[in-house]
């Protein structure tokens, strides 16, 4: 589809609005959680309020980015934005923590239609070397969202109380609505009309659901054997799960896809995001709190020179491929960059300088926004259009995955390592009362936590050296700068991946349109 250069920045402005929405309502909503619990009095409950929203979108990514590819993104997107915004608008009046609970997981279920048909619809309008730059602007919403949510979140709750934590997503969100209704273009999938796959919709979400209460309930002794039933349950859910996909008509993720080079090389590498870095941001702040020794104010630096290198290297790597198309460069510089921060941060002795460990961790965001957008850009250009949907929740289903199950299994080694390291008493000090603490009681805990996160920063440079051996299977070309027809010709048996080496069509799993331009 060919839209002029205006209504395509009108357009994606649009579309990082409405994606920055969905990503902000993560990050604000943490800020307000003890607030929220406390007045409906329901603590014991607090976590769900995030599990719920992060659940709810992750189990439903695969069955969005189907019913975009059948009935087309735009819908998809109108509605998924509709119900976002009701089930804003009830979270806010919610009476009690079930009825939040429940506002909550409906509001995942837009959240995660509002992102995945955001860069669908972008891949529908833009030719691939286009999409690379557009797709770098839509994806910073997400670093944005983590540096103004917690902020904005805490300034809502002591002004105006924590309904207006969700409230606030109604006037960006309508204006959204009612200029997306007008500005989103017609686009047609090219996808055959078919039924969903409930039966691995629902292998998929008793897995996801498993999945999830197995990595909150193993670290916990008292419930460890109701953690490993969870855990074999997953395991048998993802195992039935690929083999109805295999067997199904209109499978939710057509394995074919990952025939291709490309689209199997950028699913491992969004994994990788996911384990690597959004697994352990989460811990940064009280690290430093308690190793190095500074305020929650100060820690808070750590993650966001982390952030501000992903958005700038991002912004520019999709910028670049913009231009020469060629994006191989940055998939195997990203994530050795990463690796060589995160490896540096392991051996990292404590007492330095706060600005070395934020230059270190702004390089790992720099690595990682080298090609943080840009795999989701090389898969849906690997894929047929009418399975672009499909590609796209493949992509962000697997970062979401490996986020949730690297950031509880972080979460358990450090809190068993300090645990093992110290006494109870001294384990359970928050850091003000660390910062209180005799200068001997200071150097033990600074000491546990040093210990403790050395292997994990290790053990992550691992996981983007992986990356990086990943990123050198992806062939080298350029990405394409024409449109990919809505209906290609089916008389075409070849097309060419990389350097010109020909693959049959079926294995490829794409029409001829989607083809690389070879250097």
């Amino acid at each position: 589809m060919n839209l002029s250069p205006l209504r395509i920045r009108l357009l994606v402005g649009a579309l990082f609005v409405v994606s920055f929405l969905g990503a902000l309502d993560h990050t604000i909503v943490s800020t307000s959680l003890a607030t929220i619990a406390g007045e409906l009095d329901a603590l014991a409950q607090m976590s769900w309020i995030i599990v719920a929203y992060t659940l709810a979108s992750t189990v439903l990514m695969p069955v969005i980015g189907r019913l975009g590819d059948m009935i087309g993104p735009r819908l998809v997107f109108l509605v998924s934005l509709a119900v976002f915004l009701a089930a804003s608008l009830a979270c806010g009046f919610a009476p009690g923590m079930t009825a939040l609970i429940v506002a909550r997981v409906v509001q995942g279920i837009g959240s995660a239609g509002l992102h995945l048909m955001s860069q669908t619809i972008v891949a529908h309008v833009t030719t691939p070397r286009q999409r690379a730059r557009y797709m770098s602007v839509i994806g910073a919403a997400f670093p944005v969202a983590i540096l103004a949510g917690p902020v904005l979140g805490g300034v809502i709750v002591d002004t105006w109380g924590w309904p207006w934590v969700f409230w606030i997503n109604l006037p960006l969100g309508g204006a959204a609505l009612a200029f997306a209704a007008f500005a989103l273009p017609h686009v047609e999938s090219g996808a055959e009309r078919g039924r969903i796959d409930l039966a691995g919709a629902l292998a998929f979400a008793v897995a996801m659901v498993s999945l999830v209460l197995a990595v909150t309930w193993l670290g916990d002794p008292a419930a460890l054997g109701a953690g490993l039933a969870c855990a074999a349950l997953s395991a048998t859910g993802f195992a039935v799960f690929v083999l109805v996909e295999f067997r199904a008509s209109h499978p939710l993720v057509p394995l074919r896809l990952f025939a291709d080079r490309r689209m199997a090389a950028s699913t491992a590498l969004s994994a990788v995001i996911g384990v690597g870095l959004f697994s352990v941001t989460a811990y940064l702040p009280t690290f430093f709190q308690m190793a190095y020794r500074t305020s929650a104010t100060v820690s808070g630096l750590v993650p966001i020179a982390t952030v501000f290198g992903m958005l700038g290297s991002s912004l520019f790597s999709g910028w670049l491929v913009g231009r020469t198309g060629r994006y191989r460069r940055f998939a195997i510089a990203g994530p050795l960059l990463a690796s060589f921060g995160l490896g540096a941060m392991a051996v990292l002795p404590l007492g330095l300088p706060l600005w070395v460990p934020m230059a270190l961790m702004a390089l790992v965001g720099i690595g990682t926004g080298l090609f943080m957008s840009l795999v989701v850009a090389v898969a849906q250009s690997s894929a047929p259009r009418s399975a672009t949907g499909a590609a796209t929740a493949a992509v962000n289903l697997v970062r979401q995955i490996g986020s949730t199950v690297a950031t509880a299994i972080v979460g358990g080694v450090i809190g068993a390592g300090v645990a093992a390291a110290l006494v109870s008493e001294v384990a359970a000090l928050t850091p003000q009362e660390v910062h209180a603490a005799p200068a001997a009681v200071q150097d033990a805990v600074a000491r546990a936590y040093g210990d403790v996160m050395g292997p994990v920063f290790g053990a992550l440079a691992l996981v983007y050296l992986l990356g990086f051996v990943i990123a050198l299977l992806l062939p080298a070309g350029r990405l394409s700068d024409e449109h990919a027809p809505a209906h290609p010709p089916a008389a075409e048996p070849t097309r060419l991946v990389g350097r010109g080496h020909p693959i049959p069509q079926a294995a490829a799993g794409g029409p001829a349109s989607s083809r690389e331009e070879t250097p």
